[in-house]
């Protein structure tokens, strides 16, 4: 097929579906640092996380070693309802910016939940159903994690306790009702229905939230509720692990017609897209087969690549998870208002973290105002209202096309449309009225955040 005219979209055949997913820290010499005990500063062993976390999962979490996991039948059933997902030319905006180079885009918005959220959602919802479980809890920051939880607990008959994130309660009310259409409950955190978000609320009278508020009320709920486990969307390795049928897509359709990208861009949030966007191209790289520009993008009001310190840190602000060693702004760091709902969080995973301090990839920031641009600008000649999460990836897709028509270089370009973005209105709406400010942290509110950070006092 080299010769043959690229189409506009990329389809694979249900055939050619992943029948694995691949975990790339198999191929990492050097593996993320464990998980630690907040009490021992000790590995976590698996005892240890089974009263938060469903059994299976826990496996996967650990597991450095094991390239493969095999995807149960039931849950590449359900895939095929809305994969394999296409993989876009985007002719139309290579003509509209005048550059060679060739942009593609992984689109993920094919389904109720509208993004990328529902490859692990329904994986960590079948997990729970198989160990027996009545229920998960979980949190959600822009909302499209909770509702990709909430349709897969409902097509398990699970009970689905999802605590959002305030701003973005108030902020995507009808993301909200997606969730109670399919069951779920629905807490803005911080809540007074639990004990540390009470404490939160004391301590930050009117906050409007983060998503490690609402991990630290998701799982209190869980290890206080019998027959519930706590479920996370992003940062977790089994989340990257369950989020590479994204990149095996995408390579398996570059292969069809022997294309290899040079630049592979994604948004990054807690690292659910961009590590399963990068996934098997990492894999290629870190193994010595070939090579990629690989560029992280996140949001100037929440930079935890790009400003955070890389080190041990709670995974939540109520300090009840797990130690994790990852680029992070501080536990206890709330988020300016931004409308990037889905990129609020302090922290960022463990393995991509591990990635980053390598070297084997390139992360830069972007301001809310440059995202919504290129958010409208993509809307307007590719026919698709980008999320705002997405949108991050858009930009620094355009600067990078721009730079080849400067440079008049042929690269090939690719980038993960993580979700659409009709939940997120309210966003557009401030754009447009020209309500909508960048935010930038000041070093000096950031080395409050970083004073805060824990000791860790034994080697792990």
């Amino acid at each position: 097929m080299k010769n043959e005219k690229i189409p506009y979209k990329i389809y694979l055949n249900e055939s050619e579906m992943p029948k694995a997913w691949y975990n790339l820290r198999a191929d990492m010499k050097q593996k993320p640092a464990p998980l630690l005990n907040p009490g021992t500063h000790q590995p976590m062993k698996a005892e240890e996380l089974a009263g938060v976390f469903c059994e299976e999962l826990i496996a996967q979490e650990l597991d450095n070693d094991t390239a493969y996991f095999e995807i149960p039948e039931e849950i590449r059933s359900f895939y095929k309802m809305y994969r394999p997902s296409p993989l876009v030319r985007s002719y139309r905006l290579e003509e509209k910016l005048g550059t060679p180079a060739k942009i593609y885009y992984k689109f993920e918005g094919n389904n109720t939940s509208g993004s990328h959220k529902l490859n692990s959602a329904i994986a960590q919802a079948y997990y729970a159903k198989k160990q027996g479980l009545k229920g998960v809890t979980t949190e959600t920051g822009a909302g499209q994690w909770g509702t990709a939880l909430s349709m897969a607990c409902s097509y398990f008959d699970l009970d689905c306790k999802v605590y959002m994130v305030k701003c973005s309660y108030e902020q995507k009310p009808f993301r909200r009702e997606v969730m109670r259409t399919y069951g779920a409950s629905v807490t803005p955190s911080p809540s007074m229905e639990t004990e540390v978000g009470r404490k939160i609320l004391a301590e930050h009278p009117g906050t409007t939230g983060s998503l490690g508020c609402a991990i630290s009320e998701a799982v209190e709920k869980a290890v206080t509720s019998d027959g519930y486990r706590y479920v996370l969307g992003s940062v977790l390795n089994q989340v990257l692990l369950h989020q590479s049928v994204i990149g095996l897509e995408t390579k398996a359709a570059f292969d069809k017609f022997n294309i290899k990208p040079d630049i592979i861009i994604g948004c990054a949030g807690g690292g659910s897209n961009l590590g399963g966007l990068i996934a098997p191209f990492m894999g290629e790289k870190l193994r010595g087969e070939t090579d990629y520009r690989i560029i992280a993008v996140e949001p100037a009001s929440c930079p935890s690549f790009t400003r955070g310190i890389y080190a041990y840190d709670f995974c939540d602000t109520g300090m009840v998870c797990p130690l994790a060693k990852m680029y992070t702004l501080g536990s206890d760091f709330i988020p300016s208002a931004n409308h990037a709902g889905g990129l609020r969080y302090h922290g960022m995973s463990s393995t991509l973290s591990e990635l980053y301090h390598q070297g084997f990839m390139e992360a830069t920031s972007v301001k809310q105002t440059e995202v919504f641009e290129a958010a409208e600008y993509f809307a307007r000649v590719e026919g698709i209202l980008p999320a705002p999460e997405s949108s991050h990836a858009i930009r620094v897709a355009i600067d990078e096309a721009l730079k080849c028509k400067n440079n008049w270089e042929e690269k090939t370009i690719v980038f993960g449309l993580t979700g659409t973005g009709y939940f997120d209105m309210v966003a557009y709406e401030k754009f447009h009225d020209g309500d909508m400010d960048d935010y930038i942290l000041s070093d000096e509110e950031l080395a409050v955040y970083r004073s805060k950070l824990p000791i860790v006092t034994v080697k792990s």
